[in-house]
């Protein structure tokens, strides 16, 4: 659960899984976007000995970037536009709500209706503390005028929102992805 900010102005909780989580998502439009995205992916062609592998069978994580809708439909549009391709959630979201995520991770982005708009996969995750983000990873965020200072500013701002402590040995979880469609 990514915890993102800017969000393209404020504070965005990166993959937040708020306001259009995959509770809120069709899961028949769900299932339509994986079997399209899949394929121009090259993700499905390849059958397994003992048939569909379940990575083609079942559509991965769905959620979306930030805490409002609004903000959901800035980010995945800095994602679609090749603004974005970091996001950086606090580690304790995983330790409470699921696993870690883990170089080759796949996911379906949302925008703030809830309708799936991107697949991507995590090429590089790294598990730090929130002063020791650098100014590039902040730049990958696509946030705001891409600076440290501002990465800081929102993130702190959005972790805070959600309860969290924040300094600068807060643990955080930060994500390079790139994606694969559309």
């Amino acid at each position: 659960m990514n915890t993102d900010t800017d969000n393209a102005g404020g504070p965005d909780a990166d993959h937040d899984d708020a306001p259009t989580d995959e509770a809120h998502t069709d899961s028949d439009q769900l299932q339509r976007f994986w079997a399209v995205a899949s394929l121009h992916a090259d993700l499905g062609e390849v059958e397994v000995f003992m048939g569909t592998s379940w990575g083609q069978a079942m559509a991965p994580p769905a959620w979306s970037f930030g805490s409002t809708p609004e903000l959901a439909d800035e980010l995945v549009n800095r994602v679609l536009s090749g603004d974005k391709t970091a996001t950086t959630g606090p580690y304790q979201d995983y330790v409470d709500d699921e696993p870690l995520p883990k170089v080759g991770d796949l996911s379906i982005v949302l925008d703030g209706a809830g309708t799936p708009k991107a697949l991507i996969r995590d090429v590089e995750v790294v598990t730090t503390t929130f002063g020791q983000i650098t100014a590039e990873q902040a730049a990958a965020e696509g946030e705001g005028d891409r600076s440290l200072d501002h990465w800081r500013e929102v993130h702190r701002q959005a972790f805070s929102s959600y309860g969290y402590e924040v300094d600068d040995s807060t643990k955080v979880v930060w994500e390079r992805f790139v994606v694969l469609y559309p």
